[in-house]
């Protein structure tokens, strides 16, 4: 079977098929192509830029319900966490509108960005690989990159023949924390030859479902509680408790997809359709409105769910062969109609958010060419976004809106001996209109990057990188005026709002041989007009609740940090190899405007420790997670503690090297810590999920 398919539905490669020398897979992950990062195709060992890719076993082990909580553990990223049901990647303390979720390089086609309670319309347990590109990656995929990319590579349009002609896997699991249970399969078929290629069918399903997710005591931070005690005096203490369950967490989830490609020698042309049906309680949202009296607080305690639609068409085509300049074209086209529909605790329904949109990018690399005695490479391309989003009913905090986003690129690269020099521009045009006000806000943005790779020896390789990067606000930072009860935040956008613009440097440092390997990325960005929430000191009136308002407004903000990570062959012992894993990130935020200097919800510093022993039937694996406390916070925001997880995880092989048939199982937070992530809004009412034994069953055909 296809091993990336295999990947796809959740049958890791490296789980079933690990070699007796565990460095050998490393090797081939290493040295895997990384395609978000350059059109022109870079391992992650070669790319001057902060990259990751995750697969095999790696993203096995790490998947959870949601793509921010799958790639939490990644060094620079933390997620939003709102729940099980809605979390999206955090990366480098940037989050929303900076940060880019793709489905295979075309955007999500979501509400995911316009509030941290609205899930990323992406199934995780459907990838073959995701891979994440750090800091500014605005010069190919635009102002919504400017703080990163996460490319989900779902594998829907085959781009290859299955082998023997019909492959596929299965995977069921359960878990113990929430009672949930998971199911995920799909396949490919050759429909035989017709012309010069064949036609290739894909078909995947998945149903996932959870009751409310337990916790190690009260669900209350205690910092939380004392403040309330402070308030409330003896009424809070009248107060019943939540202990024990983080209640309106359940969630019900269900997806499937189908796609057709025709394969050829030089390339492949394919489409897809994809449905995506979710039902997910928000933790802590109540419903608007309710009527006074038993009644109302009956209706009020049944929190707030989401019912989350889409259904999408996709496009893909990639072909190898030489045309006038070019030597490949990339086509991707992705169109959705999306709703989310928040449910009262009534049963009635509330707001519902709609997005309707078009994505599409054309990449055209052109031939290689000799210049100056050395190699000369580069690529172009153009890319487009149609977005028409409404917001009807009690929390429409946000206007319809329609925008409208058009962006061309380039780049070049010349390498000569151990030398790289790369460099690039772009520019983009992005426009809003809200007919209700019969406002039209448009907004050109250039950005420019250029870098220098140098590779001394095998396996050794050094990068700096300068960029210019210019970010057009969105709608919600224009536009929004009313109550976002999902954040407890009365929201003011600022139509008169320009460009934030961003100057910066990256520094890589990769070493690598057959028993270790070393990545140290550091970055410095300093923003002009940087937007955020700057909370104002006054309170609304909502339903006589009072919520803090907060106006956007732009200032001068300072980010700095660094990742590390440290993979190393340490031992053998009997069967089995044994492996080391030290992974460390920071990042430090501030900004003038903020009451405190600092920026709100940027996450700490933490560290990640793991032992593995590898072997032809048995994996081990032992993992220490680790967060320092945040204590530099922004205003009307409360430190969180620090905390430290324990993991453990085995897979058995049922037929050694190569069964077909996996095992796995997972006991995560082994010691029932009380942990939270200083990047929700909800940290101090939802930590994360308290001890948890997890297994599944995998198999290929």
């Amino acid at each position: 079977m296809n091993s990336n398919y295999k990947w796809r539905v959740g049958v890791s490669c490296a789980a079933l098929c690990m070699p007796a020398v565990a460095v050998a897979q490393e090797d081939v992950v290493r040295d895997e192509i990384i395609v978000t990062a350059s059109p022109l195709g870079r391992s992650a060992e070669e790319t001057i830029v902060g990259s990751t890719v995750l697969s095999g076993d790696d993203l096995e082990r790490n998947l959870e319900h949601s793509i921010g909580e799958t790639l939490r553990k990644q060094p620079g990223i933390s997620s939003t966490f709102f729940g099980p049901g809605a979390s999206r990647p955090v990366i480098r303390g940037l989050g929303g509108d900076r940060i880019s979720i793709l489905d295979s390089g075309i955007g999500s086609i979501d509400a995911s960005s316009t509030s941290p309670d609205h899930a990323v319309a992406v199934e995780p347990a459907m990838a073959e690989k995701i891979e994440i590109v750090r800091g500014a990656a605005t010069l190919l995929y635009g102002s919504s990159a400017a703080g990163g990319v996460v490319n989900v590579f779902s594998g829907k349009i085959p781009s290859t023949l299955p082998e023997g002609g019909v492959d596929g896997a299965l995977r069921i699991g359960g878990s113990t924390v929430d009672e949930g249970v998971e199911a995920v399969g799909g396949f490919n078929v050759d429909l035989g030859k017709a012309g010069v290629g064949n036609f290739v069918f894909h078909g995947e399903g998945s149903y996932r479902e959870t009751d409310d997710y337990k916790v190690p005591g009260f669900v209350e931070s205690a910092r939380l509680r004392a403040a309330e005690e402070g308030e409330g005096g003896d009424e809070h203490e009248e107060e019943e408790e939540a202990f024990g369950r983080v209640e309106n967490t359940a969630l019900e989830s269900k997806s499937g997809a189908a796609g057709l490609s025709y394969v050829f020698d030089s390339g492949f042309i394919g489409v897809s359709g994809t449905a995506i049906n979710s039902e997910y309680g928000v933790p802590g949202a109540h419903g608007h409105g309710e009527e006074e009296g038993e009644a109302g607080a009956e209706e009020e305690e049944g929190g707030v769910t989401i019912a989350l639609r889409q259904r999408r068409i996709d496009l893909n085509s990639e072909i190898d062969a030489d045309f006038l300049a070019f030597q490949k074209m990339k086509l991707r086209v992705g169109y959705a109609d999306y709703t989310h529909t928040e449910i009262e605790p009534s049963g009635e329904p509330g707001t519902v958010f709609a997005n309707e949109g078009v994505e599409g990018r054309l990449e055209l690399v052109a031939k290689d060419a000799r210049a100056a005695g050395g190699d000369l490479k580069g690529a172009l391309g153009f890319q487009w976004r149609i977005r028409d989003f409404s917001a009807i009913g009690e929390e429409a905090f946000l206007p319809p809106t329609k925008t409208r986003q058009y962006g061309v690129f380039a780049l070049e690269e010349y390498e000569r001996g151990i030398l790289r020099l790369e460099a690039g521009g772009r520019y983009e045009r992005t426009t809003h209109r809200v007919d209700v006000t019969a406002t039209d806000l448009g907004f050109n943005a250039w950005s420019v990057s250029a870098g220098v790779g140098l590779a001394p020896a095998d396996g050794v390789f050094f990068g700096v990188t300068g960029l210019r990067t210019e970010r057009a606000p969105s709608p919600e930072e224009l536009f929004s005026n009313g109550p976002h009860l999902a954040t407890g935040v009365f929201e003011i956008g600022d139509p008169t709002l320009g460009k934030e613009t961003a100057r910066g440097v990256e520094a890589t440092m990769k070493f690598s041989n057959d028993a270790a390997s070393l990545v140290v990325n550091g970055f410095y960005t300093s923003y002009k007009d940087f937007i955020f929430e700057n909370f104002t000191g006054l309170d609304a009136d909502i339903d006589g609740e009072m919520i803090p308002i907060a106006q956007f407004s732009a200032t001068d903000a300072t980010f700095k940090g660094f990742e590390a990570q440290l993979d190393a062959e340490l031992f053998r012992l009997g069967p089995f190899h044994i492996h080391g894993h030290a992974a460390a990130d920071y990042v430090r935020a501030t900004a003038d405007s903020s009451a405190t200097g600092d920026l709100p919800r940027i996450p700490p510093a933490t560290g990640l420790f793991a032992l593995e022993a590898n072997s032809a039937s048995i994996d081990l694996r032992g993992e220490i997670e680790h967060a320092l406390s945040q204590k530099k916070v922004g205003f009307n925001e409360l430190p969180t503690d620090g905390y430290t997880q324990y993991n453990l995880y085995a897979t058995y092989r049922l037929m050694g090297e190569d069964s077909p048939i996996a095992v796995r199982f997972a006991a995560l937070n082994l010691s029932n810590e009380d942990a939270r992530l200083h990047t929700s809004f909800l940290k101090d009412i939802a930590p994360l999920p308290g001890r948890n034994f997890r297994i599944s069953v995998q198999g290929e055909f």
